[in-house]
């Protein structure tokens, strides 16, 4: 039976650090962030008791279609999520959505930096990948490194094992594409790979974990900077200020042109109808995956989450990083705290990307 519970914040009368207009979060990771507690307690303290323990709802039993329906009626996106980190589970909680893609199916994963990043391994993503009949994508870096220049990319794609599983494309490999951005505050165009609109629908398989630059990488992050071409990350990066160097951006800026760009890439493919998303916590790293030697992680592995709307599910994530006990995680916090990562969350809803407020259903029995 599927247990579900209601994320909904300003009901329970709790708040997130740095998460201004009211965050939103699950009831089962209401714990505020450590350089929130003083300004929360009292909030906390007048929380209905239910808000710390999830409850199962009488209509747990409730078809993914009435869930859909619920969806269309207004209600909050919903967050799916299992604790079995394996290929069964990944497929598991796929699934749950319901959502089924169409056409030309491009499956977008980081490839990873050699020679000992986090990324998603072959073995766990193998079988979903075949399940839709994708072909794995990726653009190549702007920073340097062994993914940098396209040879180079394919050959890492193929030490890391994806080429094994599946077709494999470089989208930038002959430059970029052009697509707008509706209502952004740094750009008006989003720079992808070239080869972006050759697919009809796009499952987004993301590694939750910190960034040294962005605070955190999850499913925001890999359809914004991991889709954008070479030009189109130096684009990100600077807040529309260049499409050929990195440097000299605003942090801020920056974290708002994530959004932006994220928003750019759903508007295109149908309004977010032509895209799902899937986040994998395991190996909680501080450290992207661009990273070839990360940290090593302070906590333990959650889960894998997994949604139709990208910042109700990156939110999802966040809020249970920080409802990790006994200060596990205080690194990743710290990371994504000090990065303004938060802020990418609040500009993605702001504009339309999708909601903060959602309702996490684990599919575990």
């Amino acid at each position: 039976m599927k247990k579900r519970w209601i994320a909904a914040l300003t009901a329970a009368g709790l708040a997130l650090a740095g998460c201004s207009g009211g965050g939103t979060t699950s009831q089962t990771v209401s714990q505020p962030s450590p350089s929130s507690q003083a300004a929360s307690s009292s909030a906390a303290s007048s929380a209905p008791e239910s808000s710390s323990t999830p409850t199962e709802d009488a209509s747990s039993s409730a078809s993914q279609g009435e869930t859909a329906a619920a969806d269309q009626a207004g209600a909050a996106p919903v967050v799916y999520m299992t604790t079995d980190i394996s290929p069964e589970g990944l497929m598991a909680v796929y699934e749950a959505m319901g959502w089924t893609p169409t056409g030309n199916v491009a499956v977008k994963l980081s490839t990873g930096e050699p020679p000992a990043s986090n990324y998603l391994r072959p073995e766990l993503i193998s079988d979903l990948v075949q399940a839709v009949g994708g072909t794995i994508v990726e653009c190549n870096t702007a920073y340097g490194g062994s993914r940098a220049e396209t040879a180079m990319h394919y050959q890492v794609a193929e030490d890391h094992g994806f080429t094994a599983i599946a077709d494999f494309q470089i989208l930038d490999e002959n430059g970029s594409m052009s697509i707008p951005v509706e209502g952004g505050s740094n750009l008006t165009e989003n720079l992808v790979g070239a080869a972006f609109g050759d697919y009809d629908s796009y499952l987004v398989l993301s590694h939750f974990k910190g960034h040294a630059m962005a605070g955190f990488g999850g499913a925001i992050k890999n359809i914004s900077i991991g889709l954008g071409s070479s030009e189109g990350k130096c684009l990100i990066h600077t807040g529309g200020a260049s499409s050929t160097s990195m440097m000299g951006g605003d942090q801020t800026a920056f974290t708002e042109s994530m959004a932006e760009a994220g928003k750019a890439v759903s508007d295109y493919l149908g309004n977010g109808e032509r895209i799902a998303y899937v986040n994998v916590m395991n190996r909680l790293s501080v450290d992207c995956d661009c990273n070839g030697n990360p940290a090593e992680p302070d906590m333990h592995d959650i889960g894998i989450l997994a949604s139709t709307d990208p910042v109700a599910l990156d939110q999802a994530c966040i809020d249970l990083v920080y409802a990790q006990a006994d200060g596990d995680g205080a690194s990743l916090v710290e990371r994504i705290e000090s990065r303004e990562g938060l802020h990418t969350l609040e500009h993605a809803e702001a504009i339309g990307l999708g909601s903060r407020t959602y309702e996490l259903v684990s599919i575990d029995g």
